[in-house]
């Protein structure tokens, strides 16, 4: 199980820009990386919304949002296009990060499936905090929060 303080886990997956994306290439920036059910669904458009609503805000704060859900990636292109989300989307088909990072669980009436996760990942790859059971409506302005209170982006 991850927590606060431990490495976060590598990851190697296809993006919405057509290029393939691992953890490495964030070192030394804060990442926003969050985990969410589906494209274009009334939840995950609204949190990637909000997101979307604090980008230049989260960008001045010294960190970059990266979305994964198990959609494919013209899904992505398709969401992300119809809503200007303007972060990168990442694609885990096989479930693989998703799993690693623990977002893939119980979802009470719904079954078992992609949990909501959102993991702040520090310049040196150390996970600063990690939102369970997110509520979507503000959760970028929660982050936003987070962020402004860190120190130089750590």
């Amino acid at each position: 199980m991850l927590t606060e303080g431990k490495k976060a886990p590598e990851f190697l997956l296809a993006g919405s820009d057509g290029k393939t994306h691992s953890l490495k290439e964030f070192a030394g920036k804060s990442l926003v990386l969050y985990f969410y059910p589906k494209d274009d669904t009334p939840g995950c458009t609204i949190e990637a919304k909000s997101f979307s609503k604090s980008m230049a805000p989260i960008k001045k704060a010294g960190a970059m949002v990266v979305g994964i859900s198990a959609d494919d990636v013209d899904s992505h292109c398709r969401f992300s296009s119809k809503y200007g989300l303007g972060f990168l989307l990442l694609s885990d088909p096989e479930r693989k990060a998703i799993e690693e990072y623990g977002a893939y669980g119980d979802r009470g009436i719904f079954g078992k499936g992609i949990l909501r996760k959102t993991f702040i990942i520090g310049k040196d790859g150390e996970i600063l905090k990690i939102y369970n059971k997110v509520r979507p409506l503000g959760h970028g302005s929660e982050v936003l929060e987070f962020l402004k209170g860190m120190k130089n982006g750590e």
